[in-house]
């Protein structure tokens, strides 16, 4: 922890040495680190100092680094009992977790509801033979295939998100169904990402953004008279320009993307991402990304993965149901739809 923590500071300082503004005005900081959530966390604030804001952003990184190891579903920790350990305890026995943990999880059951089982953390078992083929085909492209249905289907048949028995007052989670595992990665990123938001407020980081892995929450403005936040929409087709679809103005509130082009091997010239529908269980194909708006950055990250897997009418249907919520989606051929608001923070 203490190697991370240097590593932070010498980012804060390069970027601090290029800065120039009134010394009564808050100066733009920036720290950027590789290790949480397998991607890039990128943290910029307008602060007096950059003492003040390396400590704020060392409770910030403390605070993810603790969500990444409850999180994840691949690796053991010291001490730790995780999402992990609740996988290789299914129908064995309940185990005991931080309330981190039964927190996720008990929005993760709100999100399904909310999604119709668009998004359902009890879909391990078959994202975890997906996650397999994927690897094995970006490792052995000329040996990459995609998995029979009859393995998809059996697995279908462990996703019971009933069978997650959550137990609040024990604050234990036990997976009755043995072949059962979960996998957070529809709403980890966003939901700690929120967290860490409040945190940052809490301890009065009032103008900052927050970014892991592209789920970005700002948190206020820029302060002073600078404004709003300038956020873009990455263009999913990485080899064109503009590198951004369109550039957003926004504060307060949190944008994630969902798309075919992050996470994807190739079988026979066909790409399979990693953002499963699972009614067919097969990669969805409605769009090639989808951004969602709003202000709660779990929220956003669940719901973005849950509009990905249905049809446009239904998905527009769905975003303009919601309160506070506005969503851009790309389609296969490029073209852009909004929702009835999204337009709004475009900016000009």
């Amino acid at each position: 922890m203490i190697r991370k923590s240097v590593f932070i500071l010498p980012i804060i300082l390069t970027v601090a040495l290029f800065l120039t503004s009134c010394a009564s005005e808050p100066k733009r900081f920036e720290a950027e680190f590789l290790q949480l959530f397998d991607t890039k966390t990128t943290i910029i604030g307008y602060t007096k100092s950059k003492e003040d804001f390396a400590d704020k952003v060392r409770v910030i990184y403390d605070n993810l680094k603790a969500y990444h190891e409850l999180y994840d579903i691949y690796n053991d920790y010291d001490g730790i009992n995780n999402i992990k350990t609740i996988n290789d305890n299914a129908g064995i026995s309940p185990v005991k977790v931080d309330r981190k943990i039964i927190d996720l999880l008990l929005f993760a059951k709100e999100a399904y509801e909310m999604s119709n089982g668009k998004v359902n953390v009890a879909f391990g078992a078959v994202l975890k033979i997906w996650h397999d083929y994927r690897e094995a085909g970006i490792e052995n492209p000329d040996e990459a295939s995609i998995p029979p249905m009859e393995l998809l289907t059996a697995a279908a048949g462990h996703t019971d998100i009933s069978k997650m028995i959550i137990d609040e007052e024990a604050s234990t989670v036990y997976l009755e169904d043995p072949e059962m595992s979960l996998d957070v990665g529809a709403i980890a990123k966003g939901y700690a990402t929120e967290m860490a938001a409040r945190i940052a407020e809490e301890i009065g980081f009032t103008n900052a953004s927050i970014s892991v892995g592209g789920n970005v929450r700002t948190i206020g403005d820029k302060g002073g008279k600078l404004g709003k936040w300038n956020v873009g929409v990455q263009n999913p087709d990485r080899d064109s320009e503009p590198k951004n679809l369109v550039l957003l103005s926004i504060s307060d509130l949190s944008l994630v993307t969902s798309g075919n082009y992050e996470r994807y091997y190739m079988v026979d010239g066909m790409r399979y991402h990693h953002i499963i529908d699972p009614e067919t269980l097969m990669p969805a194909s409605y769009f090639t990304a989808v951004t969602v708006l709003t202000p709660d950055s779990g929220y956003a990250d669940a719901l973005s993965t849950a509009v990905f897997n249905m049809p446009f009418e239904e998905s527009l249907a769905f975003v303009e149901s919601l309160e506070d919520v506005e969503a851009l989606w790309v389609m296969p051929d490029g073209e852009l739809r909004f929702s009835s608001g999204f337009q709004s923070y475009i900016k000009n």
